[in-house]
């Protein structure tokens, strides 16, 4: 928790010293200004992830007083900051990674914002008994060896209203219509450039190892449907915002009781 305390110190932090923490907790991939100081000024990206959410802020709601957030993946908590700057009561960001939960706390804390850092794995959201308002999912379904379980896991366990997603993707923008099933003997349809299509990632990507699955637009859109999400708005290439709709009554869906505690609502 950014509490009362640390909130206090952080606030009477010189620029000069708050660059050097900056630089004593080591490589940030958000890049945050505290107090003009930029926490990745060489960012590969630019300004990231500001300029991929001035691309979409527009259709997050610019009052959010009262709401929850969940902020899955929040790295060092660029967005978990900006839904506090929008008034959510309640921000809880998770990420498994304690250095950028360090990141994160700390510009929290600059910021003269109370905002709840966690280290739990989005495969461990039950444990919360929590369903939020508005969950965030940014940038990390490219990171899992199990994305479609993690998708799973968030609709079923906590996303309340509102989940915004966002992927890296690769491949085909393209997007068709396809029939509901196809015979055995059918195998042209998958040589098509608009079939969802998974890039498994064995080695590197982009010199990171943990870049493990790249869905093509189809993938992105046909994974969050399964999952139970209906697409309401796509206002960025790789952002969209969605609400909960019943998964296909199949097996989609379905999550072992010993993943979760027993847990099934």
């Amino acid at each position: 928790m950014t509490n009362a305390a640390s909130i206090d110190r952080a606030r009477l932090l010189s620029p000069a010293e708050i660059r050097k923490k900056v630089g004593e907790m080591g490589q940030w991939f958000h890049n945050i200004n505290l107090k003009g100081v930029q926490t990745a000024p060489d960012h590969f990206l630019g300004d990231y992830p500001n300029v991929k959410w001035q691309r979409f802020e527009h259709v997050i709601p610019r009052d959010l007083e009262g709401m929850s957030v969940l902020d899955a993946g929040c790295n060092a908590g660029f967005y978990s900051i900006q839904m506090k700057l929008r008034g959510a009561g309640r921000v809880l960001g998770i990420d498994y990674d304690d250095l950028y939960l360090e990141q994160a706390r700390f510009a929290a804390a600059v910021k003269g914002l109370d905002i709840e850092f966690r280290n739990l794995s989005v495969y461990r959201v039950a444990e919360l008994r929590e369903k939020f308002d508005i969950v965030l999912f940014m940038g990390v379904l490219y990171h899992l060896r199990h994305p479609l379980l993690a998708l799973d896991l968030l609709r079923q366990f906590a996303v309340k209203d509102i989940f915004v997603f966002q992927s890296m993707l690769r491949g085909s923008g393209e997007i068709e219509d396809l029939e509901e099933d196809y015979s055995f003997s059918e195998a042209d349809v998958f040589e098509g450039r608009a079939f969802p299509r998974m890039h498994f990632i064995e080695k590197k990507y982009s010199g990171d190892p943990t870049n493990w699955w790249i869905p093509n637009r189809a993938c992105a859109e046909a994974m969050l449907r399964s999952a139970g999400f209906r697409i309401l708005e796509h206002p960025e290439k790789e952002v969209y915002v969605c609400g909960r709709a019943e998964p296909d009554s199949s097996a989609h869906g379905c999550i072992p009781s010993w993943l979760t505690g027993g847990r099934d609502d």
